[in-house]
């Protein structure tokens, strides 16, 4: 009946069908409507009875606003339909999961929100990269590239650095780590597409990062780690492609 739909915040994880959790998949097949983004796991879209709204937003291009995607959410629910919106990644991390649950709140919808494997720890991780490991890095940091942020704090930051979102900015973003006194010999990485079939791995010291990932056409969606973890993939058996090896 109107009035007791619900939204379910679904964290689809960094990209593979089985990197979901499983209340996440269990909110997916009992959805009346599907809302969702572009890095979500496409392959659990199939055969679900549900209706499939597309809101994916590339780089610099978001054709469905957020405010849009919101009342989606809200109108959706109201009508009484289980609603679910799928993210790629996890709903909290960098995903706007916030304002859609105040939205969903402020408009008196019942909302929840199902955590996914991000990808600031499963993409590097998919190149054997360990984000933390002892006696090499004792914390992470996470960020968007899309933000404005110090680049004297990042390169003093003694630990790991990811930054998501970050590919259309590599070479200002390295190059300002560089002038803030980063060591243009610090390991860093980029991989792209992990978990999926097309995944890449390139890695260089830092100063030569962008010039690599230019020869090698690394392109989104891809995440970057720096720091000195980004040197022990290859002695946990990573596999590279062979066009960047």
């Amino acid at each position: 009946m109107p009035g007791t739909g619900r939204v379910v915040l679904v964290g689809g994880g960094p990209g593979a069908d089985d990197l979901i959790t499983v209340r996440g998949l269990r909110a997916l097949q009992s959805a009346d409507v599907v809302v969702a983004d572009r890095l979500a796991p496409r392959g659990l879209l199939v055969g679900l009875r549900a209706e499939i709204i597309d809101v994916g937003k590339t780089p610099y291009h978001h054709p469905v606003p957020q405010a849009e995607i919101n009342a989606l959410l809200v109108d959706h629910a109201r009508a009484g339909r289980a609603v679910v919106r799928l993210k790629g990644g996890d709903p909290f991390l960098l995903g706007r999961g916030g304002e859609e649950v105040a939205a969903c709140r402020a408009a008196g919808v019942e909302v929840e929100v199902v955590p996914g494997v991000s990808s600031a720890i499963a993409a590097p991780a998919a190149a054997g990269i360990p984000v933390t490991h002892r006696g090499v890095a004792q914390g992470l940091l996470v960020i968007s590239g899309h933000d404005e942020l110090s680049p004297a704090f990042l390169a003093a930051w003694p630990h790991t650095l990811v930054v998501l979102m970050g590919m259309a900015r590599l070479a200002e973003l390295t190059a300002g780590l560089l002038r803030a006194g980063k060591p243009a010999a610090t390991p860093a990485a980029v991989v792209q597409r992990a978990w999926g079939a097309g995944q890449r791995v390139v890695r260089a010291p830092l100063a030569e990062l962008p010039a690599r990932v230019t020869k090698t056409q690394l392109a989104n969606p891809a995440v970057i780690v720096i720091g000195p973890v980004a040197a022990l993939g290859a002695e946990l058996g990573e596999v590279v492609d062979a066009a960047v090896a």
